[in-house]
């Protein structure tokens, strides 16, 4: 999971939920001062993660003149969601929760998936292109994870069905190299979050990331600008295979140095500065 360096946004940033056909999600929205915004940035977190995963690239982004919003999906943290059925978590459903938020928010919009995100990002885009003025998949691949991260997945499937997600907390803690469990620093912020985490979203969104099928042609036939970033070492979609997808694309390419499958925590300044330069060449 990603594990931002605070989940504190940084000051002038709206936290409150936005409102859309489709329900109500928990957004952090920073926008420029003092002018109108370039354009709209909408952030979608990943697998396990939330819009907090984006806190260090928002006060970047909005300086740069975006307005930069971050959305906790249905059954991610801070919105809503079914506990115990998946069927409102299918790819389909939260692609049009997507559509929703951005029709909300008012389009078109720079779309920006972060692993799970970005297959979801993919989906909206190709249900319906046309809010959208690019798209970027960070660290998110083409088709399913790679068959060590499977085993992972599926195991914390199998935890979800037989355990609470206090006890699947404290067996995913001791499995995590001690530089990777939660510091347990008096917040307990990655554990807080966890806890309000849908397990039905959990299990539905953690079998889409083991059987997702390979659907780069359909995105390079919409011509939509496209930009495929990634850290030097990812093992969940490994660095070759982001490379060939992003040929596929046509799409820009940034590896960010230094960084693993989250470059928005690992390396926040980097990827900003990448990401926004790609959004103004839109605009150029």
């Amino acid at each position: 999971m990603s594990r931002p360096p605070t989940f504190t946004p940084p000051p002038g940033t709206r936290a409150y939920q936005l409102a859309t056909a489709r329900g109500e999600f928990a957004v952090h929205d920073l926008a420029p001062q003092g002018a109108a915004p370039k354009g709209t940035v909408v952030l979608l977190p990943g697998f396990t993660g939330s819009k907090e995963d984006f806190v260090a690239l928002l006060a970047p982004i909005a300086t740069a003149g975006y307005r930069a919003v971050a959305v906790d999906g249905r059954g991610q943290y801070e919105s809503d969601g079914p506990l115990d059925d998946p069927s409102p978590y299918a790819q389909g459903e939260l692609a049009r929760d997507v559509l929703a938020q951005v029709e909300a928010l008012g389009g078109p919009v720079h779309l920006l998936g972060h692993s799970l995100g970005g297959q979801i990002a993919r989906a909206a885009v190709l249900l319906d292109p046309a809010p959208f003025a690019s798209l970027t998949l960070m660290a998110s691949g083409p088709a399913q994870i790679s068959p060590s991260q499977q085993e992972r997945v599926k195991l914390l499937q199998d935890g979800l069905a037989v355990l609470d997600m206090a006890q699947v907390w404290e067996a995913m803690q001791s499995l995590e190299p001690p530089e990777e469990a939660d510091p347990g620093d008096g917040d307990g912020a990655l554990r807080a979050r966890w806890l309000r985490h849908s397990p039905a979203q959990l299990a539905a969104t953690g079998q889409q990331l083991r059987a997702e099928p390979d659907r780069v042609d359909e995105l390079a036939a919409l011509r939509l600008p496209v930009h495929v970033l990634s850290g030097d070492h990812d093992d969940t979609w490994p660095v070759p295979l982001l490379d060939a997808m992003a040929e596929r694309l046509s799409a820009r390419r940034t590896i960010v140095e230094g960084a693993d499958h989250s470059p928005n925590t690992d390396r926040p300044a980097g990827t900003a500065s990448a990401l926004i330069t790609f959004w103004d060449e839109q605009a150029a």
